[in-house]
C-alpha cells in the first residue's frame, strides 16, 4: 500500500507475549511502516535494540529477578494466579495505561492490541482510531467447541463430553460472574456504551481479529468472532541478542542429540526442584541433556556429568532443532518453537494458556503432558523414554513442522493488517460484524 503508516502495537507479560509483537513490527517497518510497540519500560533495551520505536505502558514492572519471590509464586500458582496477576497489576493500572497509550497513539493510523492490555480497546472507541486486535492462544476465544482447560478447571472434560451447548452455557456463566470493575468504571466514565466484557468478548476488534497461531495447531470454532483471520505462528528468536555460546556448541557438536529443558522466560523464577528432576531423569536414561536455567539461582548445586549442560538462555531456533526431545512449560511461544523444532515435547504446565496448549500440542501426537505436582525423575524418564522409543512421535513432529515452516505468521498478520488499511477487509467483513454485534 502508497504511504507508510505508523502502527502502534500494544503488548504485556513474558517473551512469549513480546515476541509476536516485536515479530509483526519488523515485518511492517521492512514495508516502510513506522511501527510502535507499547508495552513495559522492562522491554525498552530489547525493543529498541532490535531498531524498533518503543513507547512506555504502565504498569511498569521490575525484571523478575528483582521482584519478591512470593510475588512471582503467587503469580505463578495454577488456580489463583491469573486472579492474582490481573487484580493486583493488570486491572488497577488501567487508568494510567489508558493514559499513556493515549499520548502513543496520537497521529496513529491503526492501534493492534494484546488479550489483556484492557485499555487498547477504550482508546479505540474514544479516538476512533481504526483498531486490530490479537489473540495469542486458542483458549483466549473460550469456545464451548474448542473449550479452555486452564489449570483450576481440572474437571473441564467431563463438562466437554456433554457437548458444547452444556460448555456454552457454563461458559456463559462464567463471563456473567467474572468481569474487570476497574475497566468498566473506566469506560462508564469515558462515556463509552457497553461493548461486552473486557476480558472476554470485549477483548476483539469488530473489525479484525489476528489469531497469532497455527491453524494445524487450533482450527476454526463456530462461535470465534467471523472477523478472525488465522496467520500462523509469528516467530522472533532473537538470534542477534543471544548468541549460541562457543561452550553449548561444542557441546551439541561432541555427541548425540540431547533432551532440552527449558522453562521459558516465566515459569522459570519458579522453578523450584524442576532442574533437579530432570537432571535425575537424564541420568534415568542415559541421556545428554541442556539445562535452560535462566538464572544463577536456578543452577544445578553439584557439578555436572560431561553428558550435561546448563546454560541461562540460548537462541531456541538454534538449538531445539538439535534436540531429541524439548521439555518445556507449554508457554505459547514455546510451544510453538518446540512445534517448529520438530521433534517431541513433553509439556510440564505451570500456569496460565500453559495447560490448554499442552492439550493442543497433545492432539497433533507430537507431545505428552505431565503436570507440575507429578514432575519426578522416575515418571519424567517414563515420559521421555515413550517419546524417544516410539517413532509416530517423531514422524509426526516432523510433519507438524512441516506445516510450519509452511507459514509465516508475521507476514500474513501484516498483509491482513495492510488489507485492514486500505479497506478492502472492512468491506468484505461488515455483514459478519453486524451479526456478530446482535449476537453479543
Amino acid at each position: 500500500m502508497s504511504g507508510g503508516k505508523r502502527i502502534v502495537l500494544t503488548t504485556f507479560g513474558s517473551f512469549g507475549d513480546i515476541h509476536p509483537s516485536m515479530a509483526m513490527a519488523l515485518e511492517l517497518q521492512a514495508r516502510g511502516h513506522n511501527p510502535v510497540i507499547a508495552t513495559s519500560a522492562l522491554y525498552r533495551d530489547k525493543i529498541e535494540g532490535a531498531g524498533l520505536t518503543f513507547a512506555p505502558l504502565r504498569p511498569d514492572l521490575a525484571p523478575p529477578k528483582d521482584q519478591d519471590q512470593e510475588m512471582m509464586d503467587k503469580i505463578m500458582e495454577p488456580k489463583s494466579g491469573i486472579k492474582y496477576l490481573m487484580e493486583e497489576f493488570i486491572f488497577p493500572y488501567v487508568r494510567e495505561g489508558y493514559a499513556d497509550l493515549m499520548q502513543a497513539s496520537e497521529g496513529a493510523d491503526l492501534l493492534v492490541t494484546h488479550p489483556i492490555t484492557f485499555a487498547g480497546p477504550l482508546v479505540a472507541r474514544t479516538t476512533g482510531i481504526p483498531w486490530v486486535s490479537t489473540v495469542l492462544a486458542p483458549v483466549s476465544f473460550f469456545s464451548a467447541y474448542d473449550p479452555p482447560m486452564p489449570p483450576f478447571w481440572p474437571w473441564i472434560n467431563k463438562i466437554r463430553l456433554l457437548g458444547p451447548g452444556v460448555m456454552k452455557s457454563f461458559l456463559d456463566l462464567v463471563k456473567r460472574n467474572y468481569r474487570a470493575k476497574l475497566v468498566d468504571e473506566l469506560r462508564d466514565e469515558l462515556g463509552i456504551p457497553d461493548y461486552g466484557n473486557p476480558i472476554f468478548d470485549g477483548q476483539h476488534s469488530p473489525g479484525l481479529v489476528l489469531a497469532l497461531f497455527s491453524k494445524y495447531f487450533a482450527a476454526p470454532q463456530p462461535d470465534w468472532p467471523p472477523q478472525t483471520q488465522i496467520t500462523g505462528f509469528a516467530f522472533y528468536d532473537g538470534r542477534h541478542e543471544t548468541a549460541m555460546s562457543p561452550e553449548l556448541l561444542e557441546f551439541l557438536n561432541s555427541g548425540s542429540a540431547p533432551v532440552v529443558f527449558t522453562l521459558g522466560s516465566s515459569a522459570v523464577w519458579v522453578a523450584r526442584d524442576f532442574f533437579q528432576e530432570s537432571i535425575a531423569a537424564a541420568k534415568k536414561l542415559g541421556r545428554r541433556a541442556v539445562l535452560l536455567i535462566g538464572d544463577q539461582r536456578n543452577r544445578p548445586p553439584e557439578p555436572l556429568p560431561p553428558e550435561m549442560i546448563a546454560v541461562d538462555y540460548a537462541p531456541y531456533e538454534a538449538l531445539l532443532e538439535r534436540a531429541s526431545v524439548v521439555v518445556h512449560h507449554g508457554g505459547v511461544g514455546t510451544t510453538s518453537q518446540g512445534l517448529r523444532a520438530g521433534v517431541p515435547t513433553l509439556i510440564v504446565p505451570f500456569a496460565f494458556d500453559q495447560s490448554d496448549n499442552a492439550a493442543h500440542a497433545a492432539r497433533l501426537g507430537t507431545s505428552r503432558t505431565v503436570y507440575r505436582r507429578a514432575y519426578k525423575a522416575d515418571r519424567v524418564a517414563q515420559e521421555l523414554d515413550n517419546l524417544l522409543s516410539k517413532p509416530q512421535y517423531a514422524l509426526q513432529a516432523k510433519e507438524v513442522s512441516a506445516h510450519l515452516r509452511s507459514e509465516n505468521g508475521a507476514a500474513t498478520a501484516a498483509d491482513l493488517i495492510e488489507e485492514f488499511l486500505s479497506g478492502s477487509h472492512k468491506k468484505e467483513t461488515t455483514d459478519e460484524e453486524l451479526a456478530y454485534a446482535s449476537r453479543n
